[in-house]
């Protein structure tokens, strides 16, 4: 693992997001964590670097190794297929080619199982869009994470509950060995570790199923 990482995170008021910044404040590697976030964190710490950000604005990064994008929202959240795409989409394609201008070579992206650019579902064309669109920046190494449903305490990060999540929660811990490894639900941690473990050292594209990111 290289000594002194400059990483940079989007997203990390978000389940993802926040277990990549835990573990990368403590990681003894890792220089300075910058953050840009759409509202001011509740943390503080001597790695950290966080700034409140327009994302249809960037402000020129500070020089970096790697990045990580968990940006995120729902249609119903977002109010509408528009304002989805323009956080889903825009925001974080505009961070990635924000970091490579930066210098960041590595770059981890939380995409979703399904994303795929010619789907008829509105979700997993947007999610597949975008990676198509990082792909073409030219990232020496792009690690993309799709998970199933995710896992974690929303209330405790100030999000609304997503029903969705519980229910599958509940019948997951029922039915669990009746659901093909894939398609479990997976807790945020395990997304976070996964990505943190990868975009270090891999080379080209490399693409994490939900089952191959099981804790």
């Amino acid at each position: 693992m290289p000594i002194g990482r400059r990483v940079l995170l989007a997203g990390a008021t978000g389940l993802v997001g926040g277990e990549l910044l835990r573990r990368l404040l403590a990681d003894d590697t890792v220089a300075v964590v910058h953050v840009l976030a759409r509202r001011a964190l509740s943390i503080s710490h001597p790695k950290l670097q966080a700034q409140v950000v327009d994302f249809s604005a960037l402000p020129p990064l500070p020089a970096l190794d790697e990045a990580y994008l968990a940006l995120g929202t729902t249609i119903k959240v977002a109010g509408s297929q528009a304002a989805f795409r323009a956080v889903d989409f825009d925001a974080n394609l505009a961070v990635a080619r924000a970091a490579f201008q930066a210098g960041a070579r590595r770059l981890g992206l939380v995409s979703a199982m399904g994303a795929d650019a010619h789907s008829r579902v509105f979700y997993n064309r947007v999610k597949g869009e975008l990676e198509e669109a990082v792909k073409a920046l030219g990232f020496d190494a792009l690690v993309i994470a799709r998970p199933s449903l995710l896992l974690g305490d929303r209330s405790a990060l100030g999000q609304p509950a997503r029903p969705g999540e519980h229910v599958g929660s509940l019948l997951a811990g029922v039915l669990r060995p009746l659901i093909p490894a894939r398609y479990r639900p997976i807790r945020a941690l395990d997304v976070a570790c996964a990505l943190l473990a990868h975009v270090p050292a891999a080379r080209g594209d490399l693409l994490l199923s939900s089952d191959a990111m099981q804790g």
